[in-house]
């Protein structure tokens, strides 16, 4: 069993690696959400100014950076999400609108994160395999918002349409990263909290 990290001008060893890996995650992401449809240890490496050696201790490969990467933008969308969602009035409008205006926020004021999650450009098997996790986690995130909203485990449609909106959402923040809606922030976060409250009999149980 390796010895654990000694501690170096007054700084602990474990916390020299957690520094690394998180300075390793910040190259993969510049290097994936701006030019690279892939990357390399060498790129990564000279991206974060860290010699390669220094990458093994926290990632076995360019992959297993990728799904930290992914790992690391998802879950900042997931805590500020909730917490946007917590801190707002308790009505079906105001709930549903924060969730949207803190996901088309976080993407917008960072278009590394939405090249990384939604552009067709940047495509490999680990990115589809995480994009398909995500999708399930947020419709199963969004059917436990429901059904604690509306104090139901939700009707037979619940599953299908929580997985409709996710799906829908993603698409057309998509589209819209890629210019192809003549939008602007305000107008997608106002006519997605419109679109998806129209799914709310499906998640209710009133269908």
């Amino acid at each position: 069993m390796p010895d654990s990290p000694r501690t170096y001008g007054g700084v602990d060893g474990s916390a020299r690696v957690a520094e690394r890996r998180r300075i390793l995650v910040e190259a993969g992401l510049d290097l994936l959400g701006t030019t690279e449809p892939e990357l390399s240890v060498r790129g990564v490496c000279r991206q974060a100014g860290i010699v390669s050696r220094y990458f093994y201790e926290s990632f076995a490969d360019k992959n297993a950076l990728m799904e930290a990467v992914y790992d690391h933008v998802i879950g900042d969308i997931t805590t500020t999400t909730l917490a946007a969602v917590t801190a707002s009035p308790n009505s079906e409008r105001e709930r549903v609108h924060a969730a949207v205006h803190a996901i088309v926020r976080l993407i917008a004021e960072d278009p590394r994160r939405g090249r990384l999650l939604f552009s067709a450009t940047l495509s490999n098997d680990v990115l589809a395999a995480k994009r398909t996790e995500s999708t399930k986690m947020f419709a199963g995130l969004l059917a436990a918002q429901a059904s604690e909203f509306y104090g139901t485990e939700g009707s037979r449609h619940l599953g299908l349409a929580t997985h409709f909106a996710v799906g829908g959402f993603a698409q057309v923040l998509t589209t819209w990263l890629g210019g192809e809606l003549d939008l602007d922030e305000d107008a997608v976060v106002t006519q997605c909290t419109d679109l998806l409250l129209s799914a709310a009999p499906y998640m209710s149980g009133d269908r």
